[in-house]
């Protein structure tokens, strides 16, 4: 595993949603760092990547209200546990619970196990809120997957919450976490 700058050196064998990810962020010009590695798909996986990266990797959840007529993705730290009355509280929306698989997938073409940040930029019809956890905005870098999780990016935190979301017409609600 290498962490090399930009996009992979063969796209070939790679899946449409991966490429479209290095595509997006070629055109507006945004700095990466990308590395190949065997699925990660869980936390603790994403921590051996982590030191690899020289960034956290996000946790990122994928949410809805009790009816489904709202969906979010939350994005917090790996190491900090998921209260979700804590979020309930914070956004107004009572009874959230883990979105199925279908919504994510339509909303933004990401398998289970895949969630990323990156899969905003497939959410034309803007279905999804993103909820970020205040430590996530404090770092300097920002780890995520490109739609895949065979591969890990590093961007700067700023690009991503800044150039990033901008282009792609989302909005992001700072939360604080406390596991509590």
């Amino acid at each position: 595993m290498k962490l090399r700058p930009g996009r992979p050196e063969s796209l070939e064998g790679r899946a449409d949603r991966e490429v479209r990810v290095y595509d997006y962020l070629d055109r507006l010009g945004i700095a990466y760092q990308q590395m190949d590695h065997p699925p990660a798909d869980t936390m603790e996986i994403c921590r051996q990547r982590e030191r690899l990266l020289g960034c956290t990797i996000c946790k990122n959840l994928f949410l809805t209200n009790r009816n489904q007529s709202k969906f979010f993705l939350l994005c917090m730290p790996g190491e900090k546990p998921f209260k979700t009355r804590e979020i309930s509280d914070q956004i107004g929306s009572s009874r959230l619970s883990f979105a199925p698989a279908d919504k994510m997938l339509e909303y933004l073409d990401i398998l289970p196990g895949s969630v990323s940040v990156m899969g905003l930029m497939n959410d034309a019809g803007h279905h999804v809120q993103l909820l970020v956890d205040r430590d996530v905005l404090a770092g300097e870098f920002f780890g995520c997957h490109p739609c895949v999780n065979t591969s890990s990016l590093r961007l700067r935190t700023e690009d991503v919450f800044e150039t990033y979301l901008r282009a792609t017409g989302h909005s992001y609600i700072p939360v604080t976490l406390t596991g509590e």
